[in-house]
């Protein structure tokens, strides 16, 4: 992937002191998943401009800490766009590469960082979720912005264009510090697919990036949520501090509450809850998943069971967390775990992280050996399939015999579903759901089983809140007492 920077003031070459590269020759920097290469196609007293080449090693993102998207193992993270698309890669070799000039200083000419300069940028090719985003994002900030489209298939235009577009930015008079911080942040918004684990300190690097210009960005709102990944519990605090006591836009409803159903379920209309169509939104079940992948990312475990596994969407997530030494999933269908096994290509892991997983078939109403020794145990969307009546032997089992440290129980909460349109009163998300709890009965079930067995636990939100009506989904977080 290329970015090059473009300026003709004069002389045009104090872009070398303001980046700190020699125009006169190659300098190369060790990045994630490969390395990146700052030099000068062109370097004269009335036009000069900057390249930098980030060459990203396939086999080399997947054998690395992170890999790709953080699956070291999938066939995919070999055959993908990341080494050609800018995306957080980019963001982070801009980082590494031009750190010194995005924090605004130069030793050499001190009093040239505060100097606004005519600048032109060039991206190609950056991902994004239509050609009027780029536009979207950077023409409050000042910029002058062309796209060229890319066809899926010259040969075949009926086809049309791809969602991979070349970016060009033009600007009559800014920082390059300013520059080098708005590429930061929106390139990976654009790309929507970072390749590290989001956690608390990525918040206070777009408080740290983003300060002096976001909160006044009529897009804040789809900035903070695709830079946070749509972590609920990281983006509306940042929200808040970002405004600083103005009005805090909240995180737009599912359009879908995607349920993993089949039911063609969708929200009533609610002007108060409009969603943007043009923003491509993670579905509720994959927010669950990531929620809960994230609570359990903040405990550092490394032992975790993931219990009704399913086609192992969690797993993969959980895959992503390297201090989790070994997890089991568990699941009592065995076409479940065969579309698992396949979907985790466990076949084709590395030894090393292949002995870091295990699927086993077997029922959570039933006393098991394997499921004692873990740190953490997650129940995503789980209880509700069984019958109430069998709900005390799955009680039994994971908190009073298997009894992980902290458990993760997720399930819908009846109080929202009223907002489908197509669910008539009594009627479940779901023809295999034998119950839906109010938020109300599931906070007395969980403070019942914790207080059974000696755990604490709170009940969070999953998903955006609705005046009396709550969240999509809730969660219960059982820990220990002390």
């Amino acid at each position: 992937m290329l970015l090059t920077l473009t300026t003709t003031f004069y002389p045009a070459t104090d872009l070398g002191y303001l980046l700190h590269k020699n125009p006169a020759r190659l300098q190369s920097v060790e990045v994630a998943g490969g390395q990146a290469h700052v030099f000068y196609p062109e370097a004269t007293a009335e036009r000069c401009t900057a390249a930098l080449l980030l060459d990203l090693d396939p086999v080399g993102l997947v054998r690395g800490r992170g890999g790709a998207s953080g699956e070291g193992f999938a066939l995919e993270q070999y055959v993908n766009d990341r080494p050609y698309v800018a995306s957080s890669f980019l963001s982070a070799a801009l980082s590494k590469a031009f750190g010194t000039a995005m924090n605004g200083t130069c030793k050499d000419r001190p009093n040239l960082p505060a100097q606004a300069l005519p600048l032109e940028v060039k991206v190609a090719v950056v991902s994004a979720p239509g050609p009027d985003w780029p536009r979207r994002l950077f023409e409050p900030l000042g910029y002058e912005v062309d796209i060229e489209t890319t066809p899926l298939d010259p040969t075949v235009p009926e086809w049309g264009d791809s969602r991979y577009y070349t970016l060009h930015l033009r600007h009559e008079g800014l920082r390059l510090q300013d520059v080098l911080t708005h590429l930061y942040v929106l390139l990976p918004v654009l790309d929507n697919d970072k390749h590290y684990y989001i956690g608390e300190n990525e918040a206070e690097k777009l408080l740290h990036r983003g300060g002096d210009w976001l909160p006044q960005h009529p897009e804040r709102g789809f900035i903070t949520r695709r830079y946070l990944r749509y972590l609920a519990g990281i983006v509306n605090p940042t929200l808040l501090r970002l405004m600083e006591g103005d009005e805090v836009e909240e995180a737009p409803l599912e359009a879908v509450a995607a349920e993993e159903t089949n039911k063609d379920v969708t929200p009533a209309a609610d002007p108060s809850a409009a969603v943007e169509s043009a923003e491509p939104k993670l579905s509720l079940h994959d927010q669950r998943l990531q929620q809960v992948a994230h609570e359990i990312y903040q405990l550092g475990p490394t032992r975790v069971l993931d219990l009704g596994c399913g086609e192992g969407k969690l797993l993969r997530l959980l895959l992503r967390q390297h201090k989790i030494e070994f997890i089991r999933g568990m699941d009592v269908s065995h076409q479940a775990l065969s579309r698992a096994a396949q979907r985790l290509h466990l076949d084709e892991m590395p030894p090393r992280q292949r002995a870091r997983i295990e699927l086993v078939q077997g029922s959570l109403l039933y006393k098991d050996d394997r499921l004692s020794g873990f740190d953490a145990a997650a129940l995503v969307e789980v209880i509700e399939h069984l019958d109430e009546n069998r709900l005390a032997a799955l009680e039994a089992v994971v908190f009073g015999q298997a009894r992980p440290a902290h458990v993760f129980v997720t399930t819908p909460n009846a109080d929202y579903n009223q907002l489908f349109n197509k669910l008539n009163a009594g009627d479940f998300r779901h023809d295999d759901h034998r119950f839906e709890w109010t938020r109300a009965e599931f906070a007395t079930w969980a403070a019942g089983v914790a207080e059974r067995h000696g755990y604490r636990v709170r009940v969070v939100a999953m998903g955006e809140e609705v005046e009396n009506m709550g969240p999509p989904s809730q969660m219960a977080v059982f820990g220990p007492l002390s």
